[in-house]
């Protein structure tokens, strides 16, 4: 039964339910915060392990102390033992100066690591290191480094299966499976999908400036016998879409409801074959593996489009030939008779087009793009300039948190880790 107690912790966190298993795990992440004891949160993606860490942090006798979440999944192998333990000048090409891991920025503090079974096995091997004595050397350091920072870990997959499996070291599973944290997936949460549904479309009805969704008896039904995969993250995703596209009065029946559920989680034909290529060992359903083709296809196609238009813009007479020739191609990108008047721009390099960011987020940011490219400004900004600039205004916007700056910028977690490297701009992030 929740507390008022309870409710204020719910209140200060951002937290919305009442599902006797998602009280649980609250309660318990309340009273393992006061100890240094380490905690492993276990849930399906997108189901808020994230913000269990924090309420760890914050009622612990650490909360003046530095809190960093780490995705352990976006860090390149060769680079997360120097991300986590810091390294010296020049122990590997690029290395132009010593830098303090997280480890050491976070001593006596938190460190979250989230997607901890992505971890390589020798990582794995110092980090128990860490759990067990606080020592560990930086990269290319003999000189044996302290720190007394407590390590809370999440996981979407199941660590048995990985020990099994030669991934995952089962002595560190030990170490960190202190106290266990299990996260509900939504579907198993009741009423609360319709709580979050509701918090969600009063949020995006406020952000669009659109009166509010309303959901007929029905349709609550029909939404809470939903599975969502992809948990509180999906379900944000469509009242997203309805709040957006839904016309007329705005009220929503079971329905108009099941078209917008359809269309979010079409179901293939049983006539497709299952090759080994849809049976991935990272989890991913045949459904998952079709959108992630499709998105990188369009992201592709969108990126080539744009490079063909500033072609065209520069008044290359080959571009005028395609444009003529094709006169769609490009209506999703401005009207037609802006791309004929042929502005004179001198030509720049063209980038790579898979190195190119896909800015069509999910949740657009204003980056101000007038701002980067103006017409008081030189016109002959390169691609790669641009890039720099919009990065730069993605990690300010998210105070450097790179998790939310890639979700900004509509790329992964590990794209976005490689253009700050490539831009040098570690000091920003």
């Amino acid at each position: 039964m929740e507390t008022s107690h309870l409710t204020a912790l719910k209140a200060r966190f951002g937290i919305i339910g009442n599902a006797p298993s998602l009280l649980h795990a609250i309660s318990i992440a309340e009273q393992v915060a006061p100890t240094d004891m380490t905690v492993l949160i276990t849930g399906e993606s997108g189901s808020g392990k994230e913000s269990f860490s924090k309420i760890i942090h914050s009622l612990s006798k650490r909360k003046h102390g530095q809190f960093i979440a780490v995705n352990c999944g976006a860090i390149p192998e060769g680079t997360i033992d120097s991300e986590l333990f810091g390294h010296e000048k020049g122990s590997f090409t690029g290395a132009i100066e010593a830098r303090k891991g997280y480890f050491e920025v976070t001593d006596g503090g938190t460190i979250f690591l989230d997607e901890i079974a992505e971890m390589p096995l020798g990582t794995q091997a110092r980090l128990l290191r860490v759990l067990e004595n606080g020592e560990f050397y930086r990269v290319g350091s003999s000189k044996v480094q302290r720190t007394n920072t407590r390590v809370v870990a999440a996981t979407n997959l199941n660590l048995q299966d990985a020990i099994s499996q030669g991934k995952f070291r089962e002595d560190l599973y030990y170490r960190l499976c202190t106290v266990p944290i299990y996260v509900p997936p939504l579907r198993e949460r009741g009423q609360d999908i319709e709580l979050l549904f509701r918090k969600f479309t009063t949020d995006f009805s406020e952000l669009h400036r659109v009166k509010p969704i309303t959901l007929t008896n029905e349709a609550k039904i029909l939404l809470q016998k939903q599975h969502f995969p992809g948990n509180i993250r999906q379900l944000k995703n469509l009242a997203e879409q309805i709040s957006v596209l839904e016309m007329g009065d705005r009220i929503v029946d079971e329905e108009k409801l099941h078209e917008y559920l359809v269309f979010n989680e079409p179901k293939l034909k049983s006539s497709v074959v299952k090759s080994d290529f849809f049976q991935s060992s990272e989890g991913m359903n045949e459904r998952e593996i079709l959108y992630k083709i499709l998105f990188d296809l369009k992201r592709d196609v969108t990126e080539l489009k744009k490079i063909l238009l500033k072609v065209i813009e520069t008044g290359n007479s080959a571009g005028y030939d395609i444009l003529h020739e094709n006169p769609s191609l490009f209506a999703d990108l401005r009207p037609l008779e802006d791309i004929s008047k042929g502005l004179a721009l001198p030509v720049q390099r063209i980038e790579e087009p898979s190195e190119q960011l896909n800015y069509a987020s999910e949740e657009p940011i204003d980056l101000n793009y007038e701002e980067v490219i103006s017409p008081s400004q030189d016109v002959t900004l390169s691609l790669e300039k641009q890039e720099k600039e919009i990065i730069i205004r993605a990690l300010k916007k998210n105070k450097n948190k790179r998790k939310h700056a890639a979700k900004d910028l509509g790329i992964s977690e590990r794209t976005l880790y490689r253009k700050i490297k490539q831009y040098d701009l570690e000091d920003l992030a």
